[in-house]
């Protein structure tokens, strides 16, 4: 059996899932726009640097899912995958990921679940690995569940995940992973067939030195 891991933003998503969603709560009036937009920008723009406390953004980004119900909240994500998250996905992309029928395939990413797991769906992915908000009494607690989806807490997950099913990364034929961040080089690392895509530039500079191969999924060549 074949192992094929796919990041989202910015990977399969021609765009941020976890930063555009702050951006349709502030549009739909669910947030302060002055306040929330500088500091979902600032966080963006410290994870494309690196520098992203995952734990501080987790605060922050999860803090919204806690003061509404489960009822509004899927009223919102269904508006946001219309709105929002359906034109950032290509036909190159839905392409990628049905060569990889019969593969065990699964989503791994840093974004929460809440925000991913329709999105994996509408990819047709059958597992997602994702950031795990904690529930408790039927709501969101605003709090992180377990270990992050992030850097070296994706191999963890991947590992985790692998094992409740009896298995290891050693145990497959081959192994995949596409991502466009520097952030996941720890994963990038432990598959058999890393696979950069429209990557970052701290991502390209390292593709190039180890010879990784670079695709685009944006209709671009790769570079």
């Amino acid at each position: 059996m074949k192992l094929a891991l796919f990041d989202l933003d910015n990977t399969l998503l021609a765009g941020d899932s976890d930063y555009e969603w702050g951006q349709f709560l502030i549009d739909a009036g669910v947030l302060d726009r002055e306040d929330y937009e500088a500091r979902n920008r600032e966080f963006y723009e410290q994870y494309k640097a690196g520098t992203l406390d995952i734990h501080a953004f987790l605060a922050f980004a999860l803090a919204p899912l806690a003061r509404h119900s489960a009822d509004e909240l899927a009223r919102w994500h269904e508006r946001f995958m219309a709105e929002r998250i359906m034109p950032m996905i290509g036909e190159p992309a839905r392409d990628l990921v049905a060569r990889h029928r019969g593969d065990l395939r699964a989503v791994v990413t840093a974004t929460n679940s809440f925000v991913t797991a329709p999105i994996a769906r509408a990819f047709g992915i059958e597992h997602l690995l994702a950031t795990e908000p904690e529930r408790a009494g039927g709501r969101y607690t605003g709090r992180v569940a377990g270990t992050p989806c992030f850097r070296e807490g994706k191999v963890q997950r991947l590992e985790q995940w692998l094992a409740a099913r009896g298995q290891r990364l050693e145990d497959f034929e081959s192994s995949v992973f596409y991502s466009d961040s520097a952030n996941d080089l720890p994963l990038l690392e432990q598959v058999t067939h890393p696979v950069v895509v429209d990557p970052d530039e701290r991502l390209l500079e390292t593709a190039r030195e180890r010879g990784w191969p670079v695709i685009s999924l944006r209709g671009d060549a790769a570079r």
